[in-house]
């Protein structure tokens, strides 16, 4: 296989698809307004991230696993999200996305679009149910910087030949270190932060902005 030239790494709830995954399983555990509000806050950076999700998770104790097949299906990509990421496998760019969410539903997101690097939360499981906690490490905004610096060193990608979109608080350090860094239909605080936003829901229209393709 050819080297690659570049990488673009996306964030996935609210970039990727149109959803916040924690907020449904928040309407499946029948909290979903404390989940939302919570999920709102942490994305303003109003809250820190790392609790405010242990908080959320501790919620949906108890569920079964397999509620996370029935999100699958209701999910919705980003307008052009295919044609987006195929345009740069083309020209040789890597993706990777990268979600402040869980592994159950990134990887399976990642498998779709045939995405080779992915990282997400892995939630704790015990016979078939969630436990309401969290196992590993959790992607904050500092292990999503870490993990975007992490996959161009191992594909060996100068940073000027990087993209990273995204849409919320917990994106902002790992766009900061982009060469190109993409606020997407953003919240307010990454779009006083970023110079590169686009408003409107279409993944193509980030291609516009990419100098090395």
């Amino acid at each position: 296989m050819s080297k690659v030239r570049g990488l673009c790494v996306l964030d996935v709830d609210g970039t990727l698809i149109e959803e916040e995954v924690i907020d449904i399983l928040g309407r499946k555990a029948n909290c979903e307004q404390e989940v939302s509000q919570l999920t709102s806050r942490a994305m303003s950076g109003q809250i820190d991230f790392e609790s405010s999700l242990k908080r959320r998770v501790s919620l949906l104790k108890g569920m079964s696993v397999e509620v996370f097949d029935q999100i699958y299906k209701e999910l919705h990509l980003s307008k052009n999200a295919h044609e987006f990421i195929s345009i740069l496998q083309e020209h040789r760019i890597a993706v990777g996305i990268i979600s402040g969410g869980f592994v159950p539903i990134v990887e399976k997101l990642a498998n779709s679009l045939g995405i080779h690097l992915f990282a997400a939360n892995q939630l704790e499981i015990n016979n078939g149910r969630l436990t309401g906690r969290l196992i590993g490490q959790v992607i904050t905004r500092e292990v999503k910087e870490e993990i975007f610096l992490q996959w161009a060193s191992q594909l060996d990608i100068s940073l000027d030949r990087t993209i990273a979109v995204g849409d919320g608080a917990n994106d902002l350090k790992m766009l900061k270190k982009a060469g190109i860094g993409v606020a997407f239909c953003a919240k307010d605080i990454l779009k006083k932060e970023m110079k590169l936003h686009i408003d409107e829901r279409d993944l193509v229209k980030v291609l516009d902005l990419i100098d090395f393709l």
